[in-house]
């Protein structure tokens, strides 16, 4: 049997192994999810809820070990895998039986209709590796809560958070088959895309979300994907560059730029422009990056050596077409997948950096003249993830907003990251939404009842 490693970026060293899923455990996990998916169901919303609870209170008592071994993983800084927990889970579980409920749509003296949300069914729920806490919650929580059975791959890249879920989860005593896990890479994840189940979740890249989509058409199988994004970021003259400075270091470089929504291309009004470059670059050259399980730390490594090679080629080419380098723009240290925070100006469409989306941290910054330069500029991109605004003017931000093609907006800095908000994006950023009453409706069937009275 093959094993997989998981290798410390800050060192290259072996954080432990784990024995990756054959074709038949894939088809035996999958099987014992459709065995266990009618109980499961027949428990109710309410049922399941309460079972669920247990597994949020076994995840509480492990949740410094998963941080800790999350930081080793994937090299997020320990204060960020801290932060990285089961919130949204919290919130699917007190809002589920509201938003699960049977909704009358229609009634007069002769008839009543009402719509009934079902589960789905078996789903293959498949994760990366940026958040390991959180893209579990994301891609699992509220299909269980929904009352479908899951089997979960979280990526290859972070095996051993999988496998502490799979042990909280176990810890939980949910009925068996309802939960269960496989390991490894793309070939164990098209494995259980090829059994029999009825949904996908799946996030991760465009690219693996389009290969994906291809099976899945096949199938007739329903999928929802978050997938990438290159946020656009735009600061008009009036906006208040001090605020702007920190609000836009952290959409860009929190967990070392490995978000799907940071922002990843900051555009600024020409009056502005070289004032906040100074500004940012200032920043970055206070920033402290090292070891991740030292809380010293603000940045820590990306997640892999290819992750610092692919970044090494994006910004090369960039150089080659004519951007500049502000700060940073190599290799940090002689040792691990280090990449200096970097600020490229001169920014242009043709340019990799704009065109694909830049997993690291690096932030590629061009100018404007006008409003409608802006929104053109922003929305020249296939993604449409997040989005991100700076001006003082209400009015402006609005109608800005408005016309960005992407599935969430952020004007000065407020988050639109909360559990009753729909998550999801326009484009080649993915299909359906996750969180809230939209996450719950994308992971069901929809039926209408309509009867006489």
């Amino acid at each position: 049997m093959t094993q997989l490693r998981s290798i410390n970026p800050h060192d290259g060293s072996v954080v432990g192994e784990v024995m990756v899923s054959t074709p038949q455990e894939v088809a035996a996990k999958v099987a014992a999810a459709r065995a266990a998916l009618s109980g499961w169901r027949d428990l109710g919303v309410a049922g399941r809820v309460a079972i669920l609870r247990y597994f949020v209170k076994a995840f509480s008592d492990h949740a410094e070990e998963f941080a800790q071994l999350a930081t080793k993983e994937m090299g997020m800084p320990i204060a960020a895998s801290r932060d990285d927990t089961l919130g949204y889970f919290t919130w699917y579980l007190d809002n589920a039986e509201k938003y699960l409920a049977p909704e009358v749509t229609f009634e007069d003296d002769q008839e009543i209709h009402t719509v009934y949300r079902e589960p789905a069914g078996v789903v293959a729920a498949i994760a990366p590796w940026n958040y390991p806490a959180s893209n579990f919650v994301w891609v699992c929580g509220q299909n269980l809560i929904a009352g479908n059975t899951v089997v979960f791959k979280h990526s290859e890249e972070t095996p051993l958070c999988g496998q502490l879920l799979e042990k909280i989860m176990a810890e939980a005593n949910l009925p068996e088959g309802v939960f269960s896990e496989v390991y490894g890479g793309k070939e164990v994840g098209e494995a259980l895309i090829a059994q029999d189940i009825n949904l996908v979740q799946f996030t991760g890249s465009t690219r693996a979300g389009k290969e994906l989509y291809a099976k899945a058409a096949q199938k007739m199988l329903k999928i929802n994907m978050e997938l990438g994004g290159s946020a656009p970021g735009i600061v008009f003259e009036d906006a208040d560059l001090d605020e702007a400075v920190g609000q836009i270091y952290g959409a860009r470089f929190y967990n070392s730029g490995q978000s799907c929504d940071a922002l990843k291309r900051l555009l600024v009004h020409e009056s502005v422009y070289d004032v906040l470059v100074e500004k940012l670059a200032n920043k970055l050259k206070t920033v402290k990056v090292g070891d991740p399980s030292d809380p010293a730390h603000d940045m820590g490594p990306l997640v892999a050596e290819r992750q610092v090679i692919l970044l090494e080629s994006q910004v090369a080419d960039a150089l080659e077409k004519g951007a500049q380098v502000v700060v940073g723009g190599k290799r940090h240290g002689s040792t691990g997948a280090y990449y200096e925070p970097t600020l490229l100006v001169n920014l242009k469409p043709h340019m990799r950096v704009w065109r694909e989306e830049v997993f690291g941290p690096v932030l590629p910054i061009a100018k404007f003249d006008t409003e409608e330069k802006a929104i053109r500029m922003a929305n020249d991109t296939d993604y449409g993830l997040g989005s991100y605004v700076y001006t003082k003017d209400a009015t402006r931000a609005q109608q800005v907003a408005a016309q960005l093609q992407a599935g969430m907006v952020s004007i000065n800095g407020v988050s639109y990251n909360k559990p009753s908000n729909p998550f999801g994006g326009y484009k080649h950023s993915g299909l359906g939404r996750e969180h809230g009453h939209f996450g719950f409706e994308d992971v069901t069937q929809i039926k209408v009842v309509a009867k006489s009275k």
